[in-house]
């Protein structure tokens, strides 16, 4: 599926803002065959408004795995409203599965590989078949192997685009001041990064901005992403 190769792309957009990569990939690079994937998440708020921007009819991928906070989903319905975007699709794991793989809903407490690819790797395959490209919202600073990340990526048939890749935190916040952009209620609680509720917990003073994803673990990524020296 790939036609452009994202060594050449990082090559001739080294230089771009974020914004410049959002609006390339929309309009030039990948015309109606792109997609945000979104958490909804943390610092979600800022790449979906910088996609509205460029065409709010812009395809939103929301994994609902049935496990986030009431906060994450309360948070996705006011983003969806503030930036009015209006092809924002849910994607949930196949009932039928569920029940054969995870019947008691506890998968996440005795083998979070198995849950994460049940919830969320599989629905999600399932749906970009029909595009491209894709977008995401990683960052350096998120650390486990995202410090190596650049604005494209080969990722099997398709390019993953990840324009805020350079920011830093203090960069996420002054944009959303600038744009009045609501904050995920969990953040003041001291949760930077949010993923399902049975998986995330609070990040403490001098911890990785990602601590409370999976704690005691060992895990890092829950799949959809690969780093970028996974092969």
């Amino acid at each position: 599926m790939i036609t452009l190769s994202a060594d050449a792309l990082n090559e001739k957009y080294q230089n771009a803002t974020a914004s410049d990569i959002v609006c390339t990939a929309i309009r030039d690079l990948f015309p109606s065959r792109i997609a945000l994937v979104s958490s909804f998440g943390a610092e979600s708020a800022v790449l979906l408004h910088m996609i509205a921007r460029v065409d709010r009819a812009t395809p939103v991928l929301f994994l609902d795995t049935l496990k986030h906070f009431d906060e994450t989903l309360a948070h996705r319905d006011r983003l969806i409203k503030r930036l009015r975007l209006e092809d924002v699709r849910t994607v949930q794991p196949a009932a039928s599965e569920l029940v054969a793989g995870d019947p008691d809903g506890m998968l996440w407490s005795r083998d979070t590989d198995a849950c994460c690819a049940l919830r969320k790797t599989r629905p999600l395959d399932r749906e970009i078949m029909r595009f491209n490209a894709l977008f995401t919202g990683r960052k350096h600073h998120h650390g486990g192997g995202r410090d190596r990340l650049r604005y494209f990526e080969a990722d099997g048939a398709r390019i993953k685009v990840n324009p805020l890749v350079h920011w830093h935190p203090e960069e996420i916040q002054a944009y959303m001041e600038r744009h009045a952009l609501p904050a995920h209620p969990l953040v003041q609680q001291g949760y930077p990064s949010i993923g399902c509720a049975v998986c995330t917990s609070r990040v403490f003073a001098g911890e990785d901005v990602r601590a409370g994803r999976w704690r005691g673990t060992g895990k890092v990524e829950c799949g959809i992403h690969r780093t970028p020296d996974a092969g």
